[in-house]
């Protein structure tokens, strides 16, 4: 038997909620756990626990947002990343596990003691996870949404990391900064029109976050040109990207002279992020 969304009501026992789900088993939890206040292991010690009016209203709501499509990372304003808890919500992306593979490429690039930048930090994901990880480096992370930058500072201050933050149109904000060692950065790179725009989780994310609103490479060509001006020697520039983008993504850094062009595969074997070294 599958449960309605009206079976949802006062008295009804985390137990019997558990047995009978309308959405995936983990969405169903997670959301629950929310509503409740309580953790995976409380659900298991409190099966016999009976929903309160006000939480039975409150996790019905929580079901009928996330059937309609909402992200649950919304819906509880929270999203796991690199080990780390950050806030999210409609002003920024949801934080991936694809994008954990560039954060671990900046670490094995990071020298001691180096300077990293994060361009279109979003929820702030890559550089806060980099400053935690690497409490010597010097992380700068920027973006030209206010909103977005409000909720990273946020999720630096919540896991005690240091990062300085500037709000900035790609480079602008950079003429007077030192070089930074590593570039970073998981720019809108889905092409308009592409149907994913308008299917799952996507269809609640900040579009300006997703997509470039021309061919999906026009953000990397941006960070290609001008990264040069703003890298050590033999600096690193890293980029997430499309699926399908990786072979252009290298055309584009080897025709602007980077040396040790390459791309790398994420935990879904897909070529993910791509790279190089300041042009000589």
């Amino acid at each position: 038997m599958i449960a309605a969304v009206t079976d949802i009501v006062a008295g009804v026992t985390v137990g019997a909620l558990q047995r009978q789900a309308l959405l995936d088993a983990l969405d169903w939890r997670v959301l629950l756990c929310h509503a409740l206040n309580t953790t995976r292991v409380g659900l298991i010690t409190g099966s016999e626990r009976a929903l309160t009016p006000d939480q039975a209203q409150r996790f019905g709501d929580l079901v009928q947002r996330r059937l309609a499509g909402e992200p649950v990372a919304y819906l509880v304003g929270q999203r796991e990343f690199f080990g780390l808890p950050f806030e999210v919500s409609g002003a920024v992306l949801i934080p991936r596990p694809d994008t954990e593979l560039l954060v671990e490429l900046t670490l094995d690039r990071l020298p001691q003691g180096g300077r990293v930048l994060d361009m279109g930090t979003g929820s702030g994901a890559i550089a806060v996870s980099l400053a935690h990880t690497r409490r010597d480096a010097d992380v700068t992370a920027l973006d030209v949404s206010a909103d977005a930058l409000a909720v990273a500072r946020r999720n630096a201050e919540t896991n005690g990391a240091r990062v300085t933050f500037l709000h900035s149109d790609w480079f602008a904000a950079l003429a007077d900064t030192p070089p930074f060692d590593v570039i970073a950065s998981n720019p809108p790179y889905i092409a308009s029109g592409d149907r994913h725009l308008s299917e799952g989780d996507l269809r609640y994310e900040p579009v300006g976050a997703l997509t470039d609103h021309a061919d999906g490479l026009s953000a990397l060509r941006i960070l290609v040109a001008g990264a040069p001006a703003h890298l050590a020697q033999q600096g690193w520039l890293l980029m997430e990207h499309g699926y399908d983008q990786a072979e252009a993504v290298r055309a584009l850094l080897a025709s602007a002279g980077y040396t040790d062009v390459q791309s790398w595969r994420d935990i879904a074997d897909i070529e993910r992020v791509s790279g190089g070294r300041r042009p000589l």
